[in-house]
């Protein structure tokens, strides 16, 4: 395993990061992520793909804390109620890429330090978004801010979107409780 060096103000300036695999955490780590970027007084947006649910966590922060807000936005882009997987519609399809292109808009209007495009990979790997559309949008936003850090999450990213990152990181299980109940903060 090689060991990277971190350091202030280092060669490298940007990148994309991106989680995915079975495991638990893909999206904690970008929240992760964001708390650091936030804690930079760095802008930070995430958009969420097929997430609707607006009691987690990262959806109250910014109503909770108030001065927050001006460094930090989410979207929503997944229609209300549980659906599953196997019932996606055409709905799914044109919020999806309603939320790839607003994505690349609000790069223009608010010019966030961290991007977060949390649940892209499932959202590509589900045939909702083309994978040759992501990277195109992304390869814009990387022009529009030239220094901003994209994450992306989802379980089954595809082999092109690994291979356009810059960092991949495969989440996976070592031990998982057989009966879960979500708890607040936690899971979500």
């Amino acid at each position: 395993m090689q060991e990277a060096a971190f350091a202030p103000n280092a060669l490298f300036k940007m990148g994309i990061y991106l989680y995915t695999g079975e495991g638990a955490g893909k999206t904690t780590n970008a929240l992760g992520l964001a708390l650091r970027s936030l804690g930079h007084r760095h802008k930070v947006v995430i958009i969420q793909f097929l997430k609707w649910w607006k009691n987690t966590g990262e959806y109250k922060f910014p109503k909770q804390f108030k001065k927050a807000a001006k460094y930090y936005l989410i979207y929503q882009f997944g229609r209300e109620g549980w659906h599953g997987f196997k019932n996606l519609t055409a709905q799914d399809k044109r919020r999806s890429e309603k939320g790839l292109k607003f994505a690349e808009e609000i790069t223009k209007k608010f010019r966030p330090d961290l991007l977060v495009l949390d649940e892209i990979n499932l959202a590509a790997h589900l045939g909702l978004l083309d994978v040759r559309e992501i990277i195109s949008v992304l390869k814009r936003i990387q022009k529009i801010k030239k220094d901003i850090d994209i994450i992306l999450t989802g379980r089954y990213a595809p082999k092109a979107l690994i291979n356009f990152s810059d960092f991949a990181n495969k989440i996976s299980v070592l031990k998982m409780p057989k009966k879960l109940i979500a708890k607040a903060g936690i899971q979500y």
